[in-house]
């Protein structure tokens, strides 16, 4: 039995929460680049162009990406040969507290959703554990901002509809939202489960690297599908037009009933933040 103490958990959520929101992941980074410099609409890449400038600025002046730092979602991945000295939540929590008090990052959760009032530390954060094999624990910060999570939709299909029909409810999805959640997305597409478990398989898409397609070849390919009729709405950066609305669609499923067949679209921005480490 390995031990993991809560102040570990904490300075590792501290810094995971500071990271993510100065600096992209690297692919996702070098993806605004590619499609800056084959953007065939002048307006859509001058835009691509200042989306990174805007990046290299954070980096280069330690600041966030964006000024929305966003609601702090945690995936915890806990090994079954860990014993957490300390209480767990807590210690993410404070290391949420930490990393947005301490690393000037905007504080934006409030503590009640009709009455409101910020919170002031972004706590509570969204803690996602599962238990895995072995001895490690590997924590995912995944700051998401409310523009995009605004214009994220979920429906229960049924097994008559076609994958034709999928396909158009995420197109739709991106029409719909317009230039809210800034474009050019990144689409986390869940499918399968129940109402529940097919919303977070969206979120967790949302955390797979852009470079890396879905490992069933049915399902990257139907990624690809997607992002070419998502991009084919002309909605474009920040919704000036173009031909590139989206920069990536990720796509999990997962078992689901006879009777139904559950979709979500988690819309992720231009700045889809999600940064990693294993303890």
């Amino acid at each position: 039995m390995r031990e993991i103490t809560a102040e570990a958990i904490t300075a590792a959520v501290r810094d995971l929460c500071v990271d993510a929101n100065r600096v992209l992941p690297a692919d996702l980074e070098a993806l605004i680049q590619q499609r800056a410099q084959e953007e065939g609409n002048g307006t859509a890449q001058s835009i691509l162009c200042d989306l990174c400038r805007n990046l290299d600025a954070a980096r280069e002046m330690a600041i966030p990406i964006c000024q929305d730092t966003g609601m702090a979602v945690v995936f915890a991945e806990v090994g079954q040969d860990v014993h957490i000295c300390g209480d767990f939540e807590a210690a993410v929590n404070e290391g949420v507290r930490q990393g947005y008090v301490q690393g000037l990052l905007r504080c934006s959760v409030v503590r009640d959703p009709l009455r409101r009032g910020n919170t002031e530390d972004n706590t509570p954060a969204i803690l996602h554990t599962s238990l895995v094999p072995g001895d490690k624990l590997t924590l995912t910060v995944a700051p998401k901002g409310f523009g995009s999570e605004n214009m994220s939709r979920l429906k229960m299909f049924t097994p008559a509809a076609k994958v034709e029909d999928i396909v158009a409810f995420v197109k739709e999805t991106v029409e719909v939202a317009g230039s809210n959640p800034c474009p050019p997305v990144v689409l986390g597409v869940g499918i399968g489960g129940d109402f529940e478990l097919v919303a977070m398989l969206a979120k967790k898409a949302l955390c797979r690297s852009v470079s890396q397609r879905n490992p069933d070849p049915f399902y990257a390919e139907l990624e690809e599908r997607m992002l070419q009729a998502v991009n084919s709405t002309g909605v474009g950066p920040q919704g000036f037009g173009g031909e590139t609305t989206a920069l990536a669609v990720n796509i999990e499923a997962y078992p689901t009933h006879i009777a139904g067949l559950p979709v979500a679209v988690n819309v992720g921005c231009h700045v889809t933040r999600h940064k990693s480490v294993t303890l």
